[in-house]
C-alpha cells in the first residue's frame, strides 16, 4: 500500500493511496478521508469517466463528514491499464468502464472485477485499518448503480443507502445494454442480477426499513434515456421499501447537483449508522 497524497482536512486527514490489487491484477487507486473522531465508514462510488478524485475534491463533503464521525472512502471506478483494445475508446457508452461488476466474459473478465475488489479486497482492507464495523453505500450515476446493486447483492454488509442520479434499471438503458452485453454476454437473463429495479423486486421484505434516499435532477440530459429512476420507485413501492426519491427543477447531472444535495446524504446516513 503505498500513500501517494496526504492533506491536512477539517481537522482529519485525507489520503490518495495505490496499492497492487489481487482481484483486479493492476494497480488500483482510491482516497480515504479520515475525521478526527471516525464513528462509521461511508462509501461512494463515483460515475462514467471519473476517478477517486472525483468525488473526493468537487463534492464538498469532508466538512460535515468530519463533524458526523463519517469517515470516506473514494474507491476508482474501473480498472486501468488493462491494454484492452477499444478500452478507451468506448469509456462514455459503458463498455471499458467498472459498471461494479464482475465481466465474465472475455477479453474483460481477468480484470474487470469491480465488484469482487470491492466486497473481498478494498473493503475488508479499509474496515481493518479503520476499526469501523458500520458501512453506509452511496454513489452517482454508474456509482448509483453500484451503489443500489451491491447494497441489495450484500445483504447485511451495508447498513445505510442513498444514490444521485442512478442508472436504477440498467437492463432497460443503451449504456446498461452496452456494458452488459460486453461483461456477461447476450443472454439477458443474466443481467438482471446486475439491475437494482428487478434485485429490489424479487426482496421478500425491505431491505432497508430506515429508508433510502435518492436524489434526481429534472435537467438531467440523461434522465429519459438512461436513468428510469421510476422504475426504482415503484419496484421499491411493491416491496414495500420506504424510498425517498426527490426530483429537483433546474438542477443536471453534474457535481453541482451533488455539491448541493451533499449535507443530505450525509446526515441521512448518519442517522442509520450512528444513531
Amino acid at each position: 500500500m503505498q500513500t501517494l497524497n496526504e492533506h491536512r482536512c477539517f481537522g482529519g486527514t485525507q489520503r490518495f493511496h495505490q496499492h497492487d490489487s489481487a482481484e483486479i491484477g493492476l494497480p488500483m487507486k482510491f482516497a480515504l478521508f479520515t475525521p478526527p473522531e471516525p464513528r462509521a465508514l461511508l462509501v461512494f462510488l463515483a460515475g462514467l469517466t471519473c476517478t477517486e478524485e472525483t468525488f473526493t475534491i468537487k463534492a464538498g463533503a469532508q466538512r460535515l463528514a468530519a463533524e458526523l464521525g463519517l469517515a470516506l472512502l473514494m474507491p476508482d471506478t474501473s480498472p486501468r491499464g488493462a491494454q484492452v483494445p477499444g478500452e478507451g475508446d468506448s469509456w462514455d457508452f459503458g463498455v471499458g468502464a467498472g459498471f461494479y461488476l464482475d465481466a465474465a466474459r472475455e477479453p474483460w473478465a481477468k480484470h474487470w472485477r469491480m465488484e469482487s475488489y470491492l466486497m473481498k479486497e478494498l473493503l475488508p482492507w479499509v474496515q481493518r485499518e479503520t476499526g469501523l464495523a458500520r458501512v453506509g453505500l452511496f454513489g452517482h450515476s454508474m456509482g448509483g448503480h453500484g451503489a443500489l446493486t451491491l447494497a441489495l447483492r450484500h445483504p447485511g454488509r451495508f447498513q445505510s443507502l442513498s444514490a444521485f442520479a442512478p442508472i436504477a434499471a440498467p437492463t432497460r438503458c443503451p449504456w446498461g445494454e452496452k456494458a452488459f452485453s460486453g461483461y456477461l454476454g447476450d443472454d439477458r437473463s443474466t443481467w438482471a442480477a446486475h439491475d437494482a429495479s428487478a434485485l429490489m423486486a424479487k426482496q421478500a421484505a425491505a431491505p432497508y426499513p430506515g429508508g433510502i434516499l435518492v436524489d434526481q435532477g429534472l435537467a438531467d440530459k440523461f434522465l429519459a434515456d438512461q436513468l428510469h429512476p421510476e422504475a426504482y420507485e415503484a419496484a421499491c413501492a411493491a416491496v414495500g421499501q420506504p424510498l425517498t426519491l426527490r426530483r429537483h427543477a433546474g438542477y443536471d447531472h453534474g457535481y453541482y447537483f451533488i455539491a448541493s444535495f451533499i449535507d443530505d446524504h450525509l446526515r441521512h446516513h448518519a442517522r442509520e449508522l450512528l444513531g
